[in-house]
């Protein structure tokens, strides 16, 4: 198995993000083949860990694809690499609410046996920062904890106390980032960090930044040895033809290897549509589809021969001007008659309006920024019959957004959630699916396969009209 480790932290704001980015891009730049992933669902650093890698950014999530998942979707993604650097998310122990490890760093870190390098924020500490060290690594023993990086080092006399305060401890101190660098910019918004589709030439300065910062305060070679300490893990590479290939026939029509022309599955993209997982591409070109790509800002109509619509998360709010100038492009997703898949971002691209600019009028609904967060893991079922589910399908999701749809767009919810409320969610009309519900499709491969069976049922009902 790849050699390999996982960057925690004790807390979200210690400096994680920068850390494994610069790590990332400084091995990259040493000649390495580095491998990206990212502990839970978040989207956005994914972006710059590719930057950064010359590779796609993954995920590894426990809830949303299940723990048996998390070790073969990891060989799938650092196949052929040298290196995997995995950024953990939020504390090392910190998982899905009321669910105990399930999801959290520490529990992936485990399902791939790796080691756990700590990044601590030691700008108001001394010699208090070795009573956290030790707590954290033996909290779990089951967790191994190789080393630390202190962030924020306020000068060489506070490392030298920070170090001398954890030599003996049994945890070596791997690096030390020092706080006059000041902040790499990384800038922010109501959901995270601007993605990289939004600022590419900045991004690709600031992965620059960080891996400058990290080769001069990090010892990379001792940190390539903890990753080649990781000992090895049985079990064979997540496969998207093997998944879809798995899929129970209570999912309907599993014909992705039909003959005839493959269907053609349009993914929306560009700035204000950004949020994508690795996996969903594969598993759609595994179902029998070809993929190809649209920008709801620049593109004035669909792809040729569009079967489908797959409109998934972003910031359409920022760009709601810009989306509703491009009116020949709303216009052709407001007459398209083909599934539709719309998540979040795509179901407010999908309404009549956003904070009051037209959108496709697809939803008889309108949508509107607010100051409260939605955030968190959901189970659902299917209410109905769908484009993506039949009735009593289950899926994991999670949500994320600071937005609200009313009225209700009628028709059919697209899901119940059961955990951890219940309450109906999203909208199915006719072909539509739309739903605030994120959903990884490696846990959930019925999703892409019933999507192309979609598609096909529609190009044979075309054809019987057509010859009668």
């Amino acid at each position: 198995m790849t050699p390999r480790v996982v960057i925690a932290a004790p807390g979200s704001g210690s400096g994680k993000t920068t850390v494994a980015t610069g790590l990332m891009a400084a091995f990259a730049e040493a000649g390495l083949r580095v491998s990206a992933h990212k502990v839970g669902p978040d989207y956005i650093d994914p972006g710059y860990h590719a930057l950064a890698t010359g590779r796609p950014g993954r995920n590894l999530d426990a809830w949303m694809c299940g723990p048996d998942r998390v070790a073969p979707l990891f060989r799938h993604g650092a196949d052929g690499a040298d290196l995997a650097v995995v950024e953990g998310v939020m504390g090392l122990f910190d998982g899905a609410s009321g669910m105990g490890e399930t999801a959290s760093t520490a529990h992936v870190a485990k399902l791939l046996r790796a080691p756990v390098v700590l990044v601590v924020d030691a700008s108001a500490q001394s010699r208090s920062i070795a009573a956290l060290v030790h707590g954290f690594a033996s909290w779990d023993t089951g967790v191994r904890l190789a080393g630390v990086i202190l962030n924020k080092v306020g000068s060489p006399r506070h490392e030298a106390l920070l170090r001398e305060a954890l030599d003996g401890g049994g945890i070596p101190v791997l690096g030390a980032l020092p706080r006059e660098d000041g902040p790499v910019r990384t800038p922010s918004r109501h959901l995270g960090l601007v993605p990289v589709a939004e600022r590419r030439a900045e991004a690709l300065e600031s992965v620059r930044a960080m891996a400058e910062r990290v080769r001069r305060g990090v010892d990379l070679p001792a940190v390539l040895a903890v990753a080649r300490s990781a000992p090895p893990v049985e079990g064979t590479a997540w496969s998207p033809a093997e998944a879809v290939a798995g899929v129970g026939r209570e999912w309907g029509p599993t014909d992705g290897d039909a003959p005839g022309r493959a269907p053609v599955v349009a993914v929306a993209s560009g700035a204000a549509f950004t949020f994508g997982y690795a996996e969903h591409p594969e598993l759609l070109e595994a179902a029998g589809a070809r993929v190809v790509t649209f920008d709801p800002l620049r593109d004035e109509a669909l792809p040729p021969d569009t079967d489908a619509l797959v409109i998934g998360g972003g910031f359409p709010e920022v760009y709601a001007p810009e989306l509703a100038a491009n009116e020949p492009l709303r216009r052709a997703v407001a007459t398209f008659d083909g599934p539709v898949a719309a998540e979040c971002a795509g179901l407010l691209y999908l309404c009549r309006s956003l904070d009051g600019a037209p959108m496709c009028g697809v939803l008889p609904a309108e949508a509107r920024m607010t100051r409260r967060l939605t955030l968190g893991y959901r189970e659902a079922v299917a209410l109905s019959d769908n484009p993506l589910a039949p009735t009593g399908g289950r899926v994991r999701g999670h949500e994320f957004h600071r937005t609200v749809v009313e009225p209700g767009a009628g028709g059919v919810p697209a899901w119940g959630l059961t955990h951890p409320e219940r309450r109906a969610e999203g909208f199915v009309r006719g072909g539509v699916h739309a739903s605030y519900l994120h959903v990884h499709w490696a846990g959930a491969p019925g999703v892409p396969l019933r999507l192309v069976a979609a598609c096909r049922e529609r190009a044979a009902a075309r054809a019987r009209n057509g010859a009668a």
